[in-house]
């Protein structure tokens, strides 16, 4: 038997993560995160775990020497990390190498929202320029805006230096101001959203932010408004949303996120001040490959070094 450490990946990952797992460890695939399909004796051998999803409590339970779990992507609420933890499981994220990718899809999610491209370029290939003449004004604008961040991390911070140089006022919501920043900061959401008219949101799915884009937010945004969702859809009440754009209470909305994925609702899809686009804000080949090698490079360090590269906050190992 080999002395490699047993790595599993539940269900689907990144084709490198597989290769890379493979090349220097004995790797374990199962179909999902049931682990239904394997028998108890191989998974009691499990020292390691790669995954893109769900790494529940239950999968945890059955690896009793399972070190370290590389998860891939900056948010990882798929995985159980208080299950981890009080196991003394190390929990890794893929933090930073994706921040720019993101950043700057906002910025283009943001601009095709506000100005229709997406509407126009399928106008022009349907020869309907040629044929009915110039395409209708944009009846929006990014000149002269207010922009609100809710979440001001790694991501956030690099959307708000994206829009510095676009001329808008900009200001934020978090738990705590920055200390490190000039923007203005609001203590709750709802008086970001009175405060601005474009609210960008890029926080993780947490029971705080659960839902947190309300009507009542969504009502203080305003007629002029428009939300961008580039973090997580549990994040915005769907249904309000969904309200709010058919009914005026805001102008337009341009979502990367939903609430269940892949399914999008059919009253998203029609409306026509909307932009939509499938979870690709980090979705370029160079940036999921770096993801892909951070997490295996995190349970490289750990089986070689003793110590991870992105230990998540919940994990028992000190994030120096």
């Amino acid at each position: 038997m080999s002395d490699r450490p047993l790595v599993l990946i539940p269900g689907r990952i990144h084709l490198r993560v597989r290769e890379r797992i493979a090349d220097r460890f004995e790797l374990l695939e199962t179909t999902d995160a049931t682990a239904a399909e394997v028998a108890s004796e191989q998974l009691h051998q499990v020292r390691g775990a790669a995954v893109s999803g769900r790494f529940p409590a239950a999968l945890i339970e059955r690896l009793p020497k399972l070190e370290v779990i590389g998860s891939f992507g900056v948010g990882y609420d798929g995985v159980d990390v208080r299950a981890a933890a009080a196991r003394g499981i190390i929990v890794t994220n893929t933090p930073d190498v994706l921040n720019d990718e993101v950043a700057d899809t906002t910025i283009a999610l943001l601009l095709n929202t506000i100005r229709r491209f997406h509407f126009a370029e399928r106008y022009l290939r349907d020869g309907r320029w040629e044929t009915e003449g110039a395409f209708p004004l944009s009846p929006l604008s990014l000149k002269g805006r207010k922009v609100g961040i809710h979440g001001l991390g790694r991501i956030g911070l690099e959307i708000a230096q994206r829009l510095v140089p676009f001329k808008v006022d900009i200001a934020y919501h978090t738990r705590r101001p920055r200390a490190d920043v000039g923007f203005a900061h609001h203590d709750t959401l709802v008086g970001l959203a009175r405060a601005v008219d474009i609210l960008i949101s890029i926080v993780p799915s947490t029971p705080e932010t659960q839902g947190s884009i309300n009507a009542e937010v969504l009502a203080a945004l305003g007629p002029n408004g428009v939300l961008i969702n580039v973090g997580r859809g549990s994040t915005v009440d769907e249904p309000a949303l969904i309200a709010a754009l058919q009914n005026g209470t805001i102008a337009a909305a341009g979502l990367d996120v939903f609430a269940d994925e892949p399914r999008v609702p059919q009253a998203l899809i029609d409306l026509p001040n909307v932009s939509l686009i499938p979870h690709v804000a980090s979705a370029s080949v160079p940036t999921r490959n770096a993801m892909a090698d951070l997490v295996v490079d995190n349970i490289v360090s750990w089986f070689e070094k003793g110590r991870p590269l992105t230990p998540v906050p919940e994990t028992p190992y000190p994030n120096t």
